[in-house]
């Protein structure tokens, strides 16, 4: 953790004990718990330069507003992003509600009610239908070894036909051969959805089955690499590239577009936010919100390049 030598080992404790928390409570990924501790763990170190002393538990309990005002305008000046400083303002809300559950005297609300900085959400990146159609016989044509290019074709068509995940995709078991009408998928942070599943990608799942040069066991993963080792997704995120670059289409095509291009198309084919929130797994509408922003800006661009005034 960063500057973590200028930091009391009370507040460090304190620190550690909320990662723990996170992490048995609400399931955080790994990832994201390295990240928020990196996050608070430098929120802290400024306090220490800024306020001129060691942060102990008590010292962090007489926060103000201005200080945590003086720390967004430190990693504004340091280059931080507007996106970067509104996640590392949301971990140090997090830590600080945290103390003030066990911190006596601690009034939190000014801090918990601190905006961050505004930014323009990022819209997602779908494909085309006959984009992601293509991409999906693409990347199953490079390979010369017929169980290979099964493999990659039914790892796509989970993507962009259940709406998968890669790396919920690739941790799926013999267990669940051959695929169900719907699947219980464990997402992040552990939240689990139930995910139908269409014909096509049970077929897809069952061609590769047919073809898999290795014994299948119940507990081991479906898709596994040619040495029979765990599948990398960095092999398919490589075989979408090249697939792409013969196909013409931008370097927004990866794995993770055609789980945007899943929900893009439902949205546009009439479905319901809230039931398309839940086959994504997200824990917020507002994170599925974004895909009603790609609809209208393809909208505005079929209104602009078909409208006679526009």
């Amino acid at each position: 953790m960063k500057d973590a030598a200028f930091i009391s080992p009370q507040a460090m404790d304190a620190l550690q004990n909320w990662i723990v928390h996170l992490q048995a409570l609400d399931g955080a990924a790994p990832k994201t718990l390295e990240a928020y501790g990196r996050d608070v763990s430098g929120y802290l170190s400024f306090l220490v330069n800024h306020r001129g002393g060691g942060e102990g538990i008590a010292a962090l309990v007489s926060v103000s507003l201005s200080d945590l005002r003086a720390w967004m305008a430190h990693e504004r000046a340091r280059g931080v992003g507007a996106r970067s400083l509104a996640r590392s303002l949301s971990a140090v809300k997090g830590f600080t509600a945290y103390l003030a559950d066990r911190a006596e005297g601690m009034e939190a609300t000014a801090i918990l009610s601190a905006r961050g900085p505004k930014f323009r959400r990022k819209l997602p990146r779908p494909l085309t239908i006959s984009a992601a159609t293509a991409m999906i016989d693409a990347v199953a044509d490079q390979s010369t070894e017929p169980w290979v290019a099964a493999r990659d074709r039914a790892v796509i068509t989970l993507l962009y036909g259940c709406g998968l995940r890669i790396s919920e995709a690739l941790a799926l078991t013999w267990s669940e051969h051959p695929l169900p009408e719907t699947l219980r998928i464990i997402g992040k942070g552990g939240k689990e959805r139930l995910v139908p599943v269409l014909p096509v990608a049970r077929e897809a799942v069952a061609d590769y089955a047919r073809l898999y040069p290795f014994e299948p066991i119940s507990t081991e993963l479906l898709f596994r690499g040619v040495r029979g080792g765990p599948l990398s997704p960095r092999l398919l995120q490589s075989a979408m590239e090249k697939a792409r670059m013969r196909l013409g289409l931008p370097a927004t095509a990866t794995p993770h577009a055609m789980r945007h291009s899943f929900a893009t198309h439902l949205l546009s084919a009439g479905g319901d936010l809230r039931a398309i929130q839940e086959l994504l797994g997200h824990a917020s509408l507002s994170t599925t919100q974004a895909y009603t922003g790609v609809d209208a800006a393809r909208l505005m661009e079929a209104y602009q390049n078909a409208h006679p005034r526009a």
